[in-house]
């Protein structure tokens, strides 16, 4: 499986680069990097379908984009040349093998990305970050869906989980997943290939962090309502902070109760609370 990189040169970059990635952001897309031209997004070849550029014109800028294939065997070496540790506040430090540790920080996971996403670069990956740590996890039940490199699982059991699940549906996304845990040394991870149909034979979840794009979202609320215990903790995130009052309504007619949101640039995340 290979991706695609959508290279976006923008003129003026802002606020014309946040409107096109608003409007590209519901086509398959899992990542997006700005740049000082514009941004880059990143998408499953197979799912580059859908989506015709010629299409798009707008009255305040313009762009152009060149498209990139983004073979697996050059993934690894890109990832060691331009990934840089991340931090989140002094609690967090999210690093690769190749990278010194740091004793500053509370935790320090580490992460070699491969083929998935989810390295805490993105702003929806640090965000969840933040709210894990507002949150007791102590020897709660977990569900990390869509798990990509493992990461918020793995910070579940770093914050006192003991029963965690991991869902992804990319093959490559799971192998890093178990490869990551091991690294880790977090034992209590179970991590399974597949989607929101694992679950009809799981037991009720303390708490499920679901980090995806806003649609899927929108899909799979209906199954986390049935598989979340009453007073359990529904993290989401994955979507822009225009779209937080959709997904209010929908969660609150499954019974969900909103309990706060956090944002950085145009993403965000909810946290919500199962009645």
């Amino acid at each position: 499986m290979s991706y695609l990189s959508y290279q976006f040169s923008v003129d003026p970059p802002e606020p014309g680069s946040e409107i096109l990635m608003a409007v590209i952001a519901d086509h398959g897309f899992e990542s997006f990097d700005f740049n000082d031209e514009g941004f880059t997004a990143y998408i499953k070849e197979e799912n580059a379908t859908g989506l015709d550029l010629n299409d798009l014109a707008f009255d305040d800028f313009t762009f152009s984009c060149e498209i990139k294939k983004i073979p697996l065997t050059n993934w690894n070496a890109e990832w060691e040349k331009n990934f840089e540790p991340v931090t989140v506040d002094d609690l967090l430090f999210i690093r690769a093998p190749f990278h010194e540790t740091n004793k500053k920080f509370k935790h320090e996971i580490v992460i070699m990305p491969k083929m998935s996403f989810g390295t805490g670069h993105h702003q929806t990956t640090r965000l969840v970050c933040k709210a894990m740590f507002e949150t007791n996890f102590k020897d709660k039940r977990v569900l990390d869906m869509g798990c990509g490199t493992g990461i918020l699982a793995i910070l579940a059991q770093f914050l006192g989980a003991k029963d965690i699940l991991a869902i992804d549906i990319d093959e490559w996304s799971v192998e890093n997943s178990i490869e990551n845990c091991a690294t880790n040394n977090c034992e209590d991870i179970i991590v399974k290939k597949g989607d929101i149909d694992l679950l009809e034979n799981e037991n009720a979840f303390d708490i499920i962090i679901a980090n995806i794009n806003k649609n899927i979202l929108k899909a799979q609320l209906p199954v986390y309502s049935k598989k979340l215990n009453a007073g359990g903790k529904l993290f989401l995130s994955g979507f822009f902070t225009t779209d937080i009052d959709e997904l209010k309504v929908i969660a609150e007619k499954l019974d969900f109760k909103f309990i706060s949101s956090k944002n950085e640039n145009e993403w965000a995340m909810m946290l919500l609370e199962r009645s």
